[in-house]
């Protein structure tokens, strides 16, 4: 059995219906205040998962402010099992756009080493691995390939750091998501793994990224740069609109 059927059967029936929504609270956000209402505004929204950073205590605060699974985000696979004892469903390598800043990339043999030693660490655990969107879009294929050889269970995309929308409204969001659209085109047809496309998208482009094969969605920066919780459940609202509006829910 592969990891990712341990998953919570909400988890699994909402990447069998291409629905699934992750709110990523930040890799490098360690203020328990912010993750704690990013988390109840995920819940309250109607989010399928909490992404937060890879510390034991933020896991067990989002899991009780949400009731929904959390995934943490690290780029040292040594941190994961202390979040997973703590109760994370599952681990993500990724995402670097909090890198890119700093001028700190990440390359393909380096992502690679990093899901290995993920993989030897936590045999059982689900596995999602991002792509750098710094990668030509044939060498992020590629990477995808030998992510999913490697042991990824999930393979996540990126582009919002590097797209600059010339463009206001409608157009300019089109514009600030089309590195990670891309990404999901090229490489939800090249592996047999769900790709979940995020950074940078909003509610008018998350219908895309299900069109580009994007079995699920994440979103950062649209929730967790908000100080109002009010504010931060109806975007997430909005996001669970716009993927329920191409796949709605059988009852």
């Amino acid at each position: 059995m592969s990891p990712a059927a341990s998953l919570p059967t909400s988890l699994q029936r909402a990447l069998e219906q291409r629905r699934l929504l992750k709110v990523i609270a930040g890799l490098a956000n360690f203020d328990s205040a912010s993750v704690a209402r990013v988390a109840r505004a995920a819940a309250a929204g109607g989010a399928d998962l909490v992404d937060v950073a890879c510390d034991p205590e933020l896991v067990q605060l989002a899991a009780a402010e949400s009731g929904l699974p959390i995934c943490v985000s690290a780029v040292d696979p040594e941190l994961f099992p202390a979040a997973v004892a703590a109760g994370a469903a599952m681990v993500e390598i990724g995402n670097y756009d909090s890198f890119y800043p700093q001028g700190r990339l990440f390359h393909a043999a380096e992502v690679l080493e990093l899901t290995r030693r993920t993989r030897q660490l936590l045999p059982e655990v689900t596995l999602s691995v991002t792509v750098p969107h710094t990668l030509p879009l044939d060498q992020q294929e590629q990477l995808a390939i030998d992510l999913v050889d490697a042991g990824a269970d999930w393979i996540q995309t990126e582009g919002g750091t590097s797209a600059n929308p010339l463009s206001p409204g409608v157009q300019g969001l089109i514009e600030k998501a089309s590195p990670t659209l891309a990404a999901a085109h090229v490489i939800s047809r090249a592996v047999a793994v769900p790709v979940l496309c995020a950074s940078g998208l909003s509610a008018v482009t998350l219908p895309l990224a299900q069109a580009a094969g994007a079995a699920g969605v994440g979103v950062g920066s649209a929730i967790n740069r908000l100080s109002d919780e009010l504010a931060m459940v109806a975007v997430v609202r909005g996001l669970r609109d716009a993927l329920s509006a191409l796949n709605p829910v059988q009852v």
